[in-house]
């Protein structure tokens, strides 16, 4: 028989990374030791409360069965407390929140529940990639908004055109930023609250860096406006728990009960023992802080060893990223092919591969690399020394 994959997947990308993959390959091949800034998954074990909160459920719900399809009422009850602790934002824990598998399933599948085939959906470039996948599985069509250093990796809205707008069913929007690492400030989200009202657009925040700053803590979407406007978070990098799978959509209780519909249909819920983990995650904030401090620290090492090359000073505002630019003359491809070079190993993300091109024929990305300050202090202190080695002439 003939097995034909569909449409979608047939006109999925393929793997953006497979040739550093290859590269790094060949360097360990050779008894060479990368330093992978790569790929932003923290490597910071989860915090013992919370891992211990995680056993102690495995045991006491051994006979409870699936879980709720929307979240425990002791897991939505932590998350109604913890938004109202950190942004004073009141959301019902009965109607405007859900729980989700992690944030990456429910950027994906939130489209499901509201995009119709053609339906256009605005999007960052760069920006994470579920935002278009998602799209595109529910036959909508993406329109990329660039992030650019001039605007601050703030979306120019009255570059969007009037017809665009008026046309689009949902806006993604994503502060503090991957992977610029930028944050937005309160005139930005008093404006696209108000656009999207205007043009009768969902507003989608997604909000999985904002425990991870530097300065001023973020603000949420939802401090200024419930009315068509839904926040995505995730446990993963404010509490390390990315294998736990845990996060929540809260807002808009018309959005948050098309988005459970969506949800009672495509899965079963997120495992109550993790549930349980994540209660006891949002009870504690002194992780996040030692977390932060941590990131700080190696974002001071990293980017003065940066400068120190001849690099622009690219610290972020926050986020466990560094969106460097690359040396004049250089795609950024080409920077991370040079820090692969044997005597750096240094793995990075070329910029122009996390990021689409928009309709004007640009891609933002281009002129930058990733750093995901994942690696270990001692690791990072060691990337700083390798950096001395590269030449950019």
């Amino acid at each position: 028989m003939e097995v034909v994959a569909s449409k979608r997947i047939r006109n999925l990308t393929g793997y953006a990374f497979a040739e550093v993959d290859r590269q790094v390959e060949k360097l360990r091949e050779a008894g060479v030791r990368c330093i992978d800034f790569g790929v932003g998954d923290p490597t910071i074990p989860t915090p013992v409360a919370i891992r211990e909160a995680c056993k102690r459920g495995v045991d006491e719900r051994a006979r409870s069965g699936y879980p709720s399809y929307v979240g425990a009422k002791e897991y939505r009850d932590a998350v109604a407390a913890w938004m109202k602790r950190r942004f004073g934002v009141v959301v019902d824990p009965a109607t405007e929140i859900c729980s989700t598998i992690g944030s990456k399933e429910a950027v994906f599948h939130f489209a499901e529940a509201f995009v119709d085939p053609g339906d256009v959906v605005l999007i960052p470039s760069p920006g994470y990639p579920p935002f278009s996948r998602g799209t595109l599985f529910a036959e909508g069509r993406p329109y990329f908004y660039p992030l650019l250093a001039k605007n601050r990796f703030l979306p120019d809205l009255a570059a969007i055109p009037r017809d665009v707008a008026r046309t689009a069913k949902v806006m993604w929007v994503n502060y503090p930023n991957n992977p610029t690492g930028a944050t937005a400030p309160v005139t930005f989200f008093k404006e696209v609250v108000a656009y999207c009202a205007e043009n009768n657009i969902i507003l989608c925040s997604d909000e999985a860096y904002t425990e991870l700053y530097y300065g001023e803590a973020p603000r949420s979407a939802l401090e200024f406006g419930r009315d068509g406007v839904v926040a995505f978070h995730s446990l993963s990098k404010r509490s390390a728990m990315t294998t736990y799978r845990v996060g929540f959509v809260a807002g808009d209780k018309r959005i948050v009960d098309a988005f459970k519909k969506v949800k009672t249909n495509i899965d079963s819920g997120t495992a109550t023992f993790v549930q349980d983990a994540a209660v006891a995650a949002l009870a504690d904030e002194t992780h996040v802080a030692e977390m932060r401090a941590d990131y700080r620290a190696k974002r001071d090492v990293l980017v003065g060893a940066l400068k120190g090359i001849g690099l622009a000073d690219a610290a972020p505002d926050a986020t466990l990223y560094v969106w460097q630019p690359v040396p004049r003359g250089m795609t950024s491809v080409e920077f991370a092919k040079r820090l692969l070079a044997p005597e750096v190993a240094l793995v990075t993300t070329p910029g122009a591969w996390v990021s689409d091109v928009t309709a004007e024929g640009l891609n933002p990305g281009e002129g930058f690399v990733r750093f995901a300050l994942v690696p270990s202090m001692e690791e990072t202190r060691e990337a700083a020394e390798r950096l001395k080695r590269v030449v950019l002439k």
